[in-house]
């Protein structure tokens, strides 16, 4: 140990400019991208790690001194995992996305507001928020239900707040399509089925060193898309999909998936393997799965964009995959959709 003190934010460029180049540690947590590229930008080296591979390092208590030390002995570990530090675009990009994002939740908010207010006097909106949109313009022109005057009045000024997301949203998407068609990589990605501007330009201002992955599998573990393992004794047990990582990019690329599965049931001579797996499986899993695969030609395309490593494209290795199916077989439970979805095209 060299030197132990604390450090205010005001503090912390001073003190770094005047030391030698040097290995930095840091938490990727709020600010953390910023103060790596302040860092970098002084001759240092900064690695950020997720919290949750720090939190073993902790002896005992949580105090700040607890918490450097630790992140001072996770930086220095070998087989440590690192986060990429973000660019001011990609941030700038990603702020755009939890935005709109937050602007939906505010809009289904609203609609639920609205349809539990009407259904309190025998008003039931159809379901989809199409629906409610309707109303929300039916409200606005001067069309009003059979309700009370002051419920009534209420229920206007909740379409009209939805009618201002509406706009904002609005904007925000086309700023999200404008920046999407200047990315080629971007463009790239929206070529696969069932990934979108929106999905596709979340991934490419996400995937900051695609080279930190070495497979197309670790691509889509890296989101969570992969069952999570519970083996023991040489006996390998595949569970349910671990949710790990980015729980928006998930939810997008599932999401996408499942509006997939319509046209993979209006012409399933053109979609044999989805249409396979739902003669015996439920909807959902086999989204995930069409998920996961999708993950993995994303990775393809990184790779094609001069990113990932020399498996990155492919599923399994060989004998991994083949250990997967014999266990999966012994319990009766034939291949699991999840291991073979980056194996088998359309």
């Amino acid at each position: 140990m060299i030197v132990r003190r604390s450090l205010r934010r005001r503090q912390v460029i001073p003190f770094f400019g005047k030391l030698e180049r040097c290995l930095v540690g840091m938490e990727a947590c709020g600010t953390s991208h910023f103060w790596a590229r302040e860092l970098e930008a002084l001759g240092h080296e900064v690695r950020l790690m997720p919290p949750a591979y720090v939190k073993p390092y902790v002896k005992r208590g949580k105090t700040d001194a607890g918490d450097a030390e630790a992140i001072a002995e996770a930086v220095s570990r070998p087989t440590m995992r690192f986060v990429p530090a973000k660019s001011p675009e990609q941030q700038s990009v990603l702020a755009l996305h939890r935005t709109r994002d937050l602007l939906v939740r505010q809009r289904t908010q609203l609609v639920n507001m609205i349809r539990a207010q009407l259904a309190e006097f025998g008003i039931v909106l159809a379901k989809g928020v199409h629906h409610a949109l309707k109303l929300v313009d039916r409200l606005l022109e001067g069309v009003v239900p059979d309700i009370p005057v002051l419920a009534c009045k209420i229920v206007i000024a909740l379409a009209e707040q939805i009618r201002a997301l509406q706009v904002r949203i609005a904007t925000f998407e086309e700023d999200m399509k404008t920046w999407f068609l200047g990315n080629e990589l971007a463009k790239r990605l929206a070529t696969i089925p069932g990934i979108g501007f929106i999905t596709a330009s979340a991934l490419a201002a996400s995937v900051t060193d695609p080279h930190r992955f070495g497979s197309a599998r670790q691509f889509a573990a890296s989101l969570g898309l992969t069952p999570k393992a519970d083996s023991s004794g040489g006996r390998e047990r595949m569970g349910r999909i671990s949710k790990m990582g980015d729980r928006y990019l998930r939810r997008l690329l599932v999401s996408g998936m499942t509006s997939q599965l319509q046209s993979a049931r209006r012409r399933p001579e053109a979609h044999p393997w989805v249409t396979g797996l739902l003669a015996s499986k439920p909807d959902k899993l086999v989204a995930v799965a069409m998920a996961n695969k999708a993950d993995r030609q994303d990775a393809g395309a990184e790779a094609r964009q001069g990113g990932l490593g020399p498996q990155a494209g492919r599923g399994h290795a060989p004998h991994v995959a083949r250990r997967q199916r014999v266990s999966l077989e012994r319990r009766g439970l034939g291949r699991h959709p999840l291991s073979s979805a980056g194996g088998t095209k359309d």
